[in-house]
């Protein structure tokens, strides 16, 4: 009998699941604080040149004769409206004459050898530390590449570590990389290593992620399993909401580097309370190990175990499925709706990551509010998608969301360059909304291009289609610093722009794709090839009578979309999460 079978008999998801489910949740709070911790940890303060010579300089005005000091050797400069001292230039040292403002004339000027920094938002950051300002300022960006470079690492090699050994294996060898990078990030001497332990974070934080979450969804029974995927996107909301709180209470980066990394401790007590995934356990022809968890659970679930021998689920598709992807790009249709695809996993990921840290940058409002803001919007967002998606259909609410969000996000152009300074509240509600059109879109994409593919590709195409939005968010930072290094007006309006318009016609490119709601699933090359709007309809009824191999595609589609297709071989769930 087969472990989803079993499950039927003891439970789909009883107590013993529902406590496990509720443990392996809590690390998605904590990775929504990883992946969003950018924004503050890498905060822009107000800068200028540190004047030569004066060891105790600060960014504050001190007194009379400090101000007269910054007007000989700073020049002015007007930035965002506003007549300030220039953030990356300084006066060369010569004998000038100066005029009333103290300031020199025909001065030559040249660049900053020293910075101070405004601490009136945060008293340090890693852009503080290494100077990730001025001509050095594509380097803020890097780390943020690197860091989502090391996600894209980490959910291929941990998973193979967890498809290998086993997902508890997987989860403490994350938790380890994780726990020793986070600690020791704060000492990095220099950038470089600081590069590279964001690199450990981010591949270790995907890790760790990834695991727990396979552990909780592999351990519940079909029916449940939708919600159980959809409920854990919650808690990624619940971490960035949290770290918008740490934000604003510690204002330190080294501090709160320590307050998100100290929590990954308590994990470590995973090791005697969460079991091994039983399905993992069966598929490696471990059923007295399984038979163990299996017993245990019917006993809190107050059930009892049929007599039966565990069965492995058949590992005959794999790889077929790794040989006909190929197909998707000789088959003109396939090669076509391929391409939308991948392009709308990329964009989704790059709007809602370059929304998120864009946050800073809206000309309203203060950081913390908007950030606590954009994170509230990803509730709304998945609840939305959980009542309608299978209600409208997935195509049109997919499309919606991109649409509405990209246009809302291309508007914030006139609001930002029309409206005054009182009303740019207008242009922070623009850019939410087009942060909740980018998170359902993130929520509806995982199940609409995996019901899309034919069977004998579905999971290799599903997990290409996931490394384009890893590749869409490390090209996220580049756009969303690109506008604070323009400055004033257009340097508002370029991140938000680029966002609304790549949004937007990813939304309109899906309008070429076939509604996939109530639709016979393709299963082969061929019926993915002439798979469209008007074949394949299914009457009103007819799921609960489908064939048995219609019913398994169905909940192997559902199960790609959480995470997991329940067999433990053929599906790599490191593919799947954001």
């Amino acid at each position: 009998m087969r472990f989803d079978s079993i499950l039927r008999h003891i439970g789909e998801f009883g107590p013993y699941q529902k406590r496990i489910y509720f443990l392996v949740c809590l690390p998605g709070i904590t990775h929504g604080i990883r992946m969003m911790i950018t924004a503050f940890m890498q905060f822009v303060p107000e800068h200028r040149c540190a004047i030569p010579g004066l060891d105790n300089d600060t960014f504050a005005v001190q007194s009379e004769y400090h101000q007269k000091l910054i007007n000989e050797t700073i020049p002015y400069e007007v930035l965002d409206d506003e007549y300030k001292v220039a953030r990356c230039e300084l006066y060369t040292p010569g004998s000038y004459k100066y005029d009333s403002n103290n300031q020199p004339i025909n001065a030559t000027i040249t660049a900053c050898a020293r910075y101070v920094y405004d601490q009136s938002v945060f008293t340090a950051t890693a852009t503080t530390k290494y100077n990730m300002v001025c001509e050095d300022a594509i380097l803020r960006s890097h780390a943020q590449m690197v860091f989502m470079g090391g996600f894209l690492v980490g959910v291929f090699s941990l998973g193979a570590v967890s498809d290998k050994f086993g997902r508890k294996t997987s989860l403490f060898v994350a938790l380890f990389l994780n726990i020793v990078g986070g600690f020791s990030l704060i000492f990095a001497p220099e950038f470089y290593s600081y590069v590279f332990l964001r690199f450990i974070n981010g591949g270790s934080s995907a890790g760790i992620f990834t695991a727990t979450y396979i552990i909780g969804v592999e351990m519940t029974g079909p029916s449940k399993r939708l919600w159980t995927g959809v409920i854990i996107k919650y808690h990624f909301a619940i971490g960035i909401v949290v770290l918008a709180l740490m934000g604003y209470l510690i204002r330190n980066w080294v501090i709160l580097e320590i307050v998100a990394t100290a929590p990954l401790l308590c994990y470590l007590s995973y090791y005697w309370i969460v079991p091994e995934s039983p399905r993992w356990l069966i598929s490696k022809e471990r059923p007295e190990k399984a038979m163990e968890i299996i017993e245990k659970i019917a006993k809190v679930n107050k059930t009892k175990v049929p007599q039966t021998t565990l069965e492995a689920d058949d590992d005959k598709e794999k790889t077929s499925q790794l040989k006909s992807f190929i197909a998707l790009f000789t088959h003109r249709v396939l090669f076509f709706r391929t391409i939308i695809i991948f392009f709308n996993w990329m964009v989704v990921a790059m709007t809602y990551y370059g929304l998120s840290m864009n946050t800073d940058n809206l000309g309203a409002g203060s950081l913390f509010l908007n950030f606590f803001i954009a994170g509230l919007m990803d509730f709304p967002a998945v609840t939305i998608c959980l009542i309608l998606l299978d209600r409208i259909g997935r195509k049109k609410l997919h499309c919606g969301f991109m649409i509405i969000g990209g246009v809302s996000c291309v508007c914030t152009i006139f609001t930002i360059l029309y409206l005054s300074k009182e009303l740019q509240w207008i242009t922070v509600m623009l850019a939410m909304i087009g942060k909740m059109g980018s998170a359902a879109g993130f929520a509806v994409v995982y199940v609409y291009s995996a019901e899309l593919y034919p069977t004998v590709v579905r999971t290799a195409a599903f997990g290409a289609s996931s490394a384009c939005a890893r590749f869409g968010s490390m090209l996220a930072p580049y756009i969303a610093d690109g506008g604070k290094t323009i400055g004033g007006d257009f340097g508002r309006a370029m991140p938000l722009m680029v966002f609304g318009g790549l949004s937007t016609a990813a939304g309109l490119l899906c309008l070429l794709l076939p509604e996939t709601l109530n639709k016979d699933l393709p299963e082969t090359i061929v019926d993915g090839e002439h798979f469209d709007d008007d074949s394949g309809d299914l009457e009103e009824g007819e799921d609960k009578e489908l064939p048995e191999k219609r019913q398994e595609d169905k909940g192997i589609i559902n199960a790609i979309a959480n995470g997991t297709d329940g067999l433990a071989k053929d599906i790599y769930p490191q593919f799947t999460r954001m």
